[in-house]
């Protein structure tokens, strides 16, 4: 039970559209987010404690289809969980979420193959994953990490980092950066664009070409 009120106290810590005179009843009964790791907690506690096969997997598929929203009933979430809208999510079987969590919508929370064991990630406290993330793979992110959206994250995080990219590099690191000034603190607009990057390597590698070619025509004139 305290844990679903650290949920609920998540939502209106994070949401700013929660905070109207009826945002508790809008919560309760309209945010898919809150919904899925509500009947979440439930699943888990079948499936965990009491070893009850087929019923968690039964709520965890009804939720699915009720809030697009994924948990497998083994994932271990801790409180203050807070998907915000939700739609698309997807959090496997062996991950491991700590305290006051944010994701958006797209999340993948995921494996990599069909390796057995711990086959997903573990996410550190205060972590927050960007709309369309992946997160893939027996890695670990440390607390306070900020996953900007698009990204793939394929290998683990140190604490108090800002990662973006395919695959994802740390970007700022204490709040410093590491790198070019297009990581902006999460800003999911405004994200480095890949593709860019290397049309402009190749057209950097093109140019370097024409210019040996040049060179070579040159000096076959000469003999």
């Amino acid at each position: 039970m305290l844990t679903v009120i650290e949920d609920l106290k998540a939502v209106f810590k994070r949401d700013p559209a929660a905070r109207t005179p009826f945002g508790l009843l809008e919560v309760i009964f309209i945010y898919s987010g809150f919904h899925a790791i509500f009947w979440h907690r439930l699943s888990h506690f079948l499936h965990k404690k009491l070893h009850l096969p087929f019923i968690p997997r039964l709520i965890a598929q009804l939720v699915r289809w009720f809030t697009g929203i994924e948990i497998h009933p083994g994932a271990q979430i801790g409180p203050g969980f807070f998907i915000d809208h939700g739609m698309g999510v997807v959090i496997g079987e062996t991950t491991e979420i700590g305290k006051d969590v944010l994701i958006y919508q797209g999340v993948t929370l995921g494996g990599t193959g069909a390796e057995r064991g711990k086959r997903h990630p573990t996410l550190g406290d205060y972590v927050v994953v960007g709309a369309g993330a992946k997160v893939l793979g027996n890695i670990t992110i440390g607390n306070h990490v900020r996953i900007g959206a698009g990204s793939v994250v394929v290998r683990s995080v140190p604490d108090n980092c800002t990662v973006v990219g395919v695959p994802a590099e740390i970007v700022r690191r204490e709040g410093k950066r590491v790198s070019k000034d297009e990581a902006a603190m999460l800003d999911h607009g405004d994200l480095p664009d890949p593709v860019l990057q290397l049309k402009k390597r190749i057209h950097f590698l093109q140019r370097e070409i024409d210019h040996l070619e040049k060179e070579i025509d040159h000096g076959k004139k000469k003999d």
